[in-house]
């Protein structure tokens, strides 16, 4: 289904290069994805949603820590250790495994829907600038040079920059130059003992 709706906006584009161009207007392309991270509030909404979940991602590093302690433990002690005690290590072993999955899992599944709402609150704001800055300057068609395939382009029908610069000056915000962060990173599975 996707990859049909992918052929068919690009038969439209296909289509529609024609008819722009017949109708005198100019074609522009944008990375709007670019545009939105670029923007200021895209990189002060990154900034805060890393700083929002960093004590989640130190939680999560800490359990990770604990489950290697409990592993290193096994695998030193384990010879001494009763069967009893080693059952017994094992089994909160896996607990802290299946609690360090879920944890893991429920962070990057709310950390993923905190940053869709802030891409999707201000791609309708971008979408309102290229509207207004395509009829200013005459241009009567914009793609997306990452949903639509674009196999040439030259620079100059490149909007990401000028678009990126209207949004900021039609949306200020305080402490912009906060730098992009990406989402956290979850840490990597403890190998079961065997």
């Amino acid at each position: 289904m996707k990859n049909r709706l992918i052929a068919f906006s690009a038969l439209l584009a296909f289509l529609a290069v024609p008819l722009a161009a017949h109708a005198q207007g100019k074609i522009g392309v944008i990375n709007m994805n670019a545009a939105i991270a670029s923007t200021a509030e895209g990189k002060k909404a990154m900034a805060d949603l890393q700083k929002k979940y960093v004590p989640r991602q130190q939680e999560l590093e800490r359990l990770q820590r604990e489950i290697q302690s409990d592993q290193e433990k096994l695998t030193k002690q384990g010879p001494t250790l009763s069967e009893e005690e080693q059952g017994r290590l094992t089994r909160e072993m896996e607990d802290k495994q299946k609690l360090l999955k879920r944890s893991t899992d429920d962070a990057q599944s709310e950390f993923n829907t905190d940053r869709d709402e802030a891409v999707r609150r201000i791609g309708i704001k971008v979408v309102r600038i290229i509207g207004e800055y395509s009829q200013q300057n005459g241009i009567a068609l914009v793609l997306d040079a990452v949903q639509v395939p674009i196999y040439f382009a030259t620079k100059d029908i490149d909007l990401t920059e000028p678009i990126i610069k209207r949004y900021d000056a039609a949306n200020p915000v305080a402490d912009a130059g906060a730098p992009a962060a990406t989402h956290p990173v979850a840490p990597s599975p403890v190998k079961k003992p065997k």
